[in-house]
């Protein structure tokens, strides 16, 4: 397949795999770079910029294939030492980066002149020009169907990403809610140049998840999501779980609650301890509605190309139908 995401990137699918706390390490994003997409490495999954350093040195021993690292930049009473993990990744080699969260406008300059190619994810039309005003080359663009933080604008992918792109000069990729080649060729359909995916590639062989938590991704529904932090206007979307319906409760009683009523209950190591020990009622464990679309467990390779095989059909397909 051919785009101005994968001449971009130096990769052969226009598929990238999201940036996922807990989740973006060495095993994971090798695998899928291996399988011809770009695979990414979360740098704040990593404890100190020096782990960071060695996550990409030990990432960069199973494969020599391109991959990026995301960073996450959020607003914190404590903030980590953004400034250090962005030296880490320039010193690395590494020629990719993803950037989310708030403006990385104050970031950009040091890594471009460091020829570093910049992806920036938002969730709304308005930051997505402004990330191209502040010089990134690619914009991702996450749709309310998306794990993790869909913003507040509750604007599903099926306008947001046509929305995007025909106003954008630089390529949009589209994310949230895509898991298989029909997604994948919507995207295309509506103006993508590639898709990003959290979800699907946590219910593969490679991702660094308790089986447990894998499955009851597989037997969820589109149903089996919930949305958390609405009333302080941080929304996140996570897996229905014990512990969501705990904090979305807090929410709704009478008087409303603070993050402090909230904290224990969504504190990051009860989530990551989730993941490893596959106990998915213990903590918060992020999904997207397009679990509802996950049927098995396959590698990461299986899945791209199946991936890629079926979008092929379905254009296919489609072209047909105006024969």
């Amino acid at each position: 397949m051919k785009t101005r995401v994968t001449e971009i990137l130096g990769i052969r699918y226009p598929i990238i795999q999201g940036g996922m706390q807990w989740v973006g390490v060495a095993e994971l994003a090798s695998a899928v770079s291996n399988a011809g997409g770009l695979g990414i490495l979360t740098a704040l999954t990593q404890p100190t910029p020096e782990d960071l350093a060695r996550e990409i040195a030990r990432a960069k021993t199973m494969t020599d294939r391109p991959i990026g690292v995301n960073l996450t930049i959020l607003p914190s009473v404590k903030p980590p030492p953004y400034a250090e993990y962005l030296d880490a990744i320039v010193a690395s080699g590494v020629r990719i980066v993803e950037t989310a969260g708030n403006s990385p406008k104050e970031f950009i300059g040091r890594f471009k002149a460091a020829g570093l190619t910049v992806i920036h994810k938002c969730t709304t039309v308005r930051h997505a020009i402004s990330a191209e005003k502040a010089g990134v080359y690619i914009v991702s663009i996450d749709g309310l169907e998306c794990a993790g933080h869909p913003g507040e604008d509750d604007v599903g992918g099926l306008v947001l990403i046509p929305a995007a792109a025909r106003v954008l000069k630089i390529p949009v990729v589209a994310s949230g809610g895509i898991a298989d080649g029909r997604g994948f060729a919507g995207a295309l359909a509506l103006g993508a140049e590639g898709v990003n995916m959290g979800t699907r590639f946590c219910g593969t062989q490679e991702a660094p998840i308790h089986h447990d938590i894998k499955q009851a991704l597989v037997n969820g529904t589109e149903r089996d999501t919930a949305l958390i932090f609405r009333t302080l206007k941080n929304t996140a979307r996570v897996f229905n779980n014990a512990i969501a319906r705990e904090v979305r409760a807090t929410e709704n009683r009478p008087g409303g609650c603070t993050f402090e009523d909230i904290r224990p209950l969504v504190v990051g190591s009860r989530g990551r301890q989730a993941l490893k020990s596959g106990q998915v009622d213990d903590g918060i464990v992020t999904a997207g509605q397009c679990i509802g679309l996950i049927d098995d467990i396959p590698t990461c390779a299986e899945l791209i190309e199946r991936m890629v095989a079926e979008c092929r059909e379905r254009l296919a397909a489609a072209s047909r139908s105006f024969a």
